[in-house]
């Protein structure tokens, strides 16, 4: 009796242990949100939500200021997008290489290097990409625009670099979370679909994946998330020139807008950078949902 009395009274304590964690991470989540709708949507009565969300001109501290965000959203939305098509097919075959395809003696040397790209600061891509990737981009600028007269080279700072910094940088969330999940299926799938004459690639790409389909979802939101609020390794190689997102354009995303000029901002030209934040903000909670559901589907087909 009083072994049973001590076990309902540790699971007691941690039924409110949990309960309290998760009130707190609900409490957090609406503090940020009530936190940005307060101060983000300020500006929109000031500026105008047209002049604000698709104006293309960027000068908050002319005689006359303009705070059109429009193309920081485009990039925010074009680097992202084309660093997540990138990555994501990358990451999902290095995957299946640790899991379906190498021997354990090159899995134990591979894995631990995607591990340790995890591990690099944001700031080390930034160096990665200033001093080697901008250079290559530099060069390769001169050659493709030699006998442009109207081009303004960037030194290579670019919207080529920031993608392929950005697609680096979410690899090892990728592959870690698609492996997992591919080692998650059962092996009587694989020796089932084995057993009925399909090749090892068609096991591969018809069955397991597809049975892991989930957790690889998990994976592409988390490279999504990590590829829209990177600021700091952006900053560094993409330029920061508010400009339409052609690849060769110096360009600010959303977070190097911030970044760049939250620190001396005043008046309306710092509620415009909180309205900024606000709209980064929407796009990782609209991303999240959408493939959340995404996600919940292909649960339901399983």
């Amino acid at each position: 009796m009083k072994k049973k009395a001590k076990l309902r009274a540790v699971e007691n304590i941690a039924k409110y242990i949990f309960t309290i964690c998760a009130v707190i991470a609900i409490f957090a989540v609406c503090s940020i949100t009530a936190y940005m709708i307060a101060k983000g949507t300020t500006a929109f009565t000031k500026v105008g939500v047209l002049e604000l969300l698709f104006g293309s001109t960027w000068k908050p501290t002319a005689e006359e200021p303009s705070y059109g965000i429009l193309y920081i959203i485009l990039t925010s939305i074009v680097g992202t997008g084309i660093s997540v098509l990138i990555g994501v097919p990358i990451g999902l075959l290095t995957a299946v290489f640790l899991t379906e395809v190498s021997n354990k003696k090159l899995a134990m040397i591979v894995q631990p290097a995607v591990e340790l790209l995890a591990a690099i600061p944001s700031v080390i891509y930034g160096l990665f990409g200033l001093m080697i990737l901008n250079p290559l981009m530099y060069k390769l600028e001169k050659i493709i625009f030699a006998d442009s007269e109207n081009h303004q080279f960037t030194g290579g700072s670019n919207l080529i670099s920031a993608v392929i910094v950005l697609a680096v940088m979410i690899l090892p969330t990728v592959v870690n979370v698609s492996a997992s999940s591919i080692r998650a299926v059962s092996k009587d799938i694989r020796a089932a679909s084995l057993a009925l004459g399909a090749s090892r690639i068609q096991t591969i790409f018809k069955v397991t994946i597809p049975a892991a389909k989930s957790g690889i979802m998990t994976g592409a939101v988390l490279g999504i998330g990590r590829a829209l609020g990177e600021a700091m390794a952006i900053n560094m190689v993409a330029g920061g020139t508010v400009n339409i997102p052609l690849p060769f354009n110096s360009v600010r995303f959303l977070t190097t807008q911030l970044v760049s000029e939250m620190g001396y901002a005043e008046g309306l030209h710092r509620q415009v950078l909180f309205t900024v934040g606000l709209v980064l903000y929407v796009f990782i909670m609209a991303v999240n949902l959408i493939l959340q559901k995404i996600r919940k589907g292909a649960t339901l087909d399983e």
